[in-house]
């Protein structure tokens, strides 16, 4: 990255793969940690109700047993083999969601909040593991995906209200319904300035702030609608425009940033 400096051995293949093996393995942690916790709770929820755990095709002990040896691979493999920073975000990741996250969803709203921490750090492990360290622009890249989630989420949440009623979680769109309408968008908006901070440091080139700002503006809008009036329909839209715009707004941030460098270089 232009302006950024790169780790050794960060462009090899090799730590390309173990990076996302690591971090793969990380992440089943998380999970296995998560639904080994919450047995009681997905088998009331149609969602997941058809979980492993929830329907007794795994034993408990079974989940636990793969929990601990997946997250102890993945540390162990980010630290030997790309440096110990990934491997502290990564044993952060699990921590988070399966001893922080997890508790809070039949306590607080908050729990949102953590739970998009959780899906920030993968983007900050990537850096850490290309650059060794994490800059003005990986926090940057880490609070896109922040923002992100709360369009994605809290739209698919409400959707999902009657679930997380019925297995008694506390969600916004189960106790704040306005609120989870508002926050997404709020945190819609915030993708604007988000995306020009990439420009502002010299990650992508200008014209990023003009695609970029299409992207956004189209979740902005579909955001606006559920906010507006908040129901199925809206929420439905809003949940797909978002699977569709990160994405589009990621590979923009590669495109531009391939411009940005080859325009630094002639």
């Amino acid at each position: 990255m232009a302006g950024y400096a790169i780790a050794p051995g960060a462009a090899h293949v090799g730590t390309l793969l173990w990076t996302a093996l690591g971090t793969t393995l990380c992440s089943a942690s998380a999970n296995s940690f998560n639904q080994w916790i919450e047995v009681p709770y997905d088998a009331q929820m149609s969602r997941t109700r058809n979980r492993p755990l929830a329907r007794h095709a795994l034993a408990p002990l079974h989940a636990l047993a793969f929990g601990i040896g997946s997250g102890i691979l993945g540390v162990s493999s980010l630290w030997v083999f790309v440096n110990p920073l990934t491997a502290s975000l990564g044993l952060a990741n699990i921590v988070l969601y399966a001893g922080v996250y997890t508790a809070m969803k039949r306590v607080t709203i908050a729990n949102t909040w953590v739970g998009s921490l959780v899906g920030a750090i993968p983007p900050l492990m990537g850096w850490a593991a290309a650059t060794g360290s994490l800059d003005a622009a990986a926090w940057v890249l880490g609070g896109t995906m922040f923002a992100w989630q709360f369009p994605h989420f809290n739209s698919l949440a409400y959707t999902l209200r009657a679930d997380y009623s019925k297995a008694g979680y506390r969600m916004m769109s189960v106790t704040r319904p306005r609120l989870n309408a508002r926050v997404a968008l709020r945190y819609s908006v915030l993708m604007f300035p988000l995306s020009a901070m990439f420009t502002y440091l010299g990650v992508t080139d200008l014209w990023f702030l003009v695609d970029s700002s299409v992207v956004n503006g189209f979740m902005a809008y579909c955001a606006f609608g559920f906010w507006r009036r908040p129901d199925g329909k809206k929420s439905r839209r809003l949940f797909f425009s978002s699977l569709v715009h990160l994405p589009v707004l990621l590979t923009l941030i590669m495109v531009h940033k391939f411009l940005q460098d080859r325009k630094q270089s002639v």
